[in-house]
């Protein structure tokens, strides 16, 4: 970025400069200074200590310990180099440590850092976050990271913008100094999240994280609906003796030959009892299902309805199923009956295919 004056005739260029050059020291000058007035790189935070560590077993210090407006923990790292060094590590470690902090702690670094009594240094917290004195209110519970510096490496911003996708709130505040006669200019400019795009990222960040909350869920619902059905099994058959419950959509069974694998799987809306064939010498799979396939009248009449017969050009397996409705997406009041369809259903594949599996000639 380059900074102009303007003159009567002309932009006249303001010369770049580094901190270096200038004398300015990371925590003898831009930390010091921040600490008076934090505004350069956030106007809803409040400097609650400087150089903070009050925690056992290590003598790591934070420069800038914040709180925002909305009650949020907010650890600030400044540096003076051109990349950052390694300044997104060592704040995601600082974040978590202060991460456990109650109101009454950080009015207590309060108190202690700004010379004041645990009263008003309480009274003037909260009048910052605007919590009532008589409520019995707490921390949001978040942290938020900002990183200062002169510049930052790929490296640095390509880790932060990983994080942030990762439900990490962390903000790059560049700081670049430059010299006008007597005087050092400083540009303060965020460049992530850049200030168009923050609105859109944080929307992102939502729905990434509604996604991940209902994938999670699913997993829990799988593994409970597995558990219950496993458990059903075992008086009616032993294809799943020993099987774990899974937060897969699917448990296997064997059929008594390799390359031969028997399956009931739970979709959103269905649930499905499947033989896939799935042979390791290229072709194999092929042969194997079209010889079963001529058999499909004998097979579905112990089955005893039926089976979808599913080539998958393109894939290398084949697969024979039998589908039957409700999924996971469906009440827990209705899962007995799906898991007894489920098992009666691999019983049946089971009974119909083992024969004819076991008499293939290759």
């Amino acid at each position: 970025m380059s900074l102009y004056r303007v003159t009567s005739d002309k932009l006249e260029s303001v010369t770049r400069t580094t901190f270096a050059a200038e004398s300015l020291l990371e925590r003898k000058d831009l930390q010091r200074l921040l600490r008076k007035d934090i505004t350069p790189i956030g106007d809803d935070l409040m400097v609650i200590a400087e150089e903070y560590g009050d925690w056992e077993d290590s003598n790591r210090r934070i420069d800038l310990l914040c709180l925002s407006k909305d009650a949020a923990l907010v650890v600030v790292e400044i540096k003076r180099t051109e990349d950052g060094g390694h300044m997104e590590l060592q704040a995601v470690r600082y974040a978590a440590m202060v991460s456990s902090m109650t109101l009454d702690q950080i009015v207590q670094a309060f108190a202690q850092a700004h010379g004041l009594d645990i009263t008003s240094a309480r009274n003037t917290v909260l009048e910052f976050i605007e919590f009532d004195p008589e409520d019995d209110e707490e921390l949001a519970g978040e942290v938020r990271i900002i990183l200062v510096s002169a510049n930052f490496s790929t490296e640095l911003t390509t880790a932060v913008m990983w994080l942030n996708r990762h439900d990490l709130d962390i903000t790059c505040i560049r700081l670049i100094p430059y010299r006008m006669g007597d005087a050092v200019l400083i540009d303060a400019t965020k460049i992530i999240p850049l200030p168009e795009t923050t609105e859109y990222e944080v929307k992102v960040r939502a729905q990434e994280k509604e996604k991940r909350k209902v994938i999670t869920i699913r997993q829990e619902i799988l593994r409970k609906f597995w558990t219950q059905l496993i458990e059903r099994s075992k008086h009616r058959t032993q294809l799943l003796e020993n099987r774990s419950p899974s937060d897969d959509h699917w448990i296997s069974a064997g059929i008594g030959r390799s390359g031969f694998n028997l399956s009931v799987g739970l979709a959103k809306n269905e649930g499905q009892a499947e033989c896939y064939i799935g042979l390791p010498v290229e072709g194999h799979s092929k042969l194997a299902f079209k010889a079963l396939l001529a058999q499909k009248a004998e097979i579905e009449k112990k089955f005893g309805e039926e089976l979808e017969w599913q080539e998958l050009p393109g894939r290398s397996g084949c697969r024979i199923r039998k589908v039957f409705p409700g999924g996971w997406k469906n009440p827990e009041s209705e899962w007995p009956a799906m898991q007894d369809r489920l098992i009666d259903g691999l019983i049946r594949i089971e009974s119909a295919l083992k024969k004819a599996v076991q008499e293939l000639k290759f």
